[in-house]
């Protein structure tokens, strides 16, 4: 009896701590938005690895170094003066040890400046991307899970969009592996 106890105990502890590694992920994931809009360079860097890559339609940072950058760059730092909300729907994720991967899809919204006494009149999608988040677990990180890689493509119907969002294979979750080196960029 002791041994199926004993079983019992280890799936459910390994059920646990799964959960609260894909709550973790989640939460880290949910971060990224309301700390880029509110210009916080500091955290939103401290989201990725130190070797992380954030790939979004053609720019291509690489460490926290150009993270942190980006969030400062006067483009960035425009979105925020008008108004902007990135936006990320819930993720789909898979978790595989100590590593992880996670779908989702992201809108950037800006503020509209349309009317004649200047107040906004709502905001305007300016781009609808697909996501899919690297991950591994973390030292010492505030969510406990960084960043490795991160890759965001326009959604305009193009195979490489597509193909990062049929990533999450809904039926089995996201498939989470090892990091290949060549692809690290």
């Amino acid at each position: 009896m002791t041994n199926i106890a004993d079983d019992v105990l280890a799936d459910l502890l390994a059920r646990v701590r799964r959960l609260e590694d894909e709550r973790d992920i989640a939460r880290l994931i949910a971060s990224y938005g309301p700390l880029v809009d509110a210009g916080e360079a500091d955290a939103v860097s401290g989201l990725w690895a130190d070797d992380g890559v954030y790939d979004v339609e053609g720019w291509l940072m690489r460490g926290r170094a150009d993270i942190h950058a980006m969030v400062e760059s006067p483009q960035h730092q425009g979105l925020i003066g008008r108004g902007c909300v990135h936006f990320h729907s819930p993720a789909v994720i898979a978790v595989n040890g100590g590593v992880a991967s996670a779908v989702c899809e992201t809108i950037l919204l800006v503020r509209r400046d349309d009317s004649p006494d200047g107040h906004s009149r709502g905001f305007t999608v300016q781009r609808g991307g697909a996501t899919h988040f690297e991950l591994r677990r973390a030292d010492v990180s505030m969510h406990g899970w960084e960043v490795v890689r991160r890759t965001t493509r326009l959604l305009d119907g193009s195979a490489e969009s597509t193909e990062l969002l049929s990533r999450a294979r809904l039926s089995g979750g996201a498939t989470a592996r090892e990091p290949d080196a060549d692809r690290r960029a």
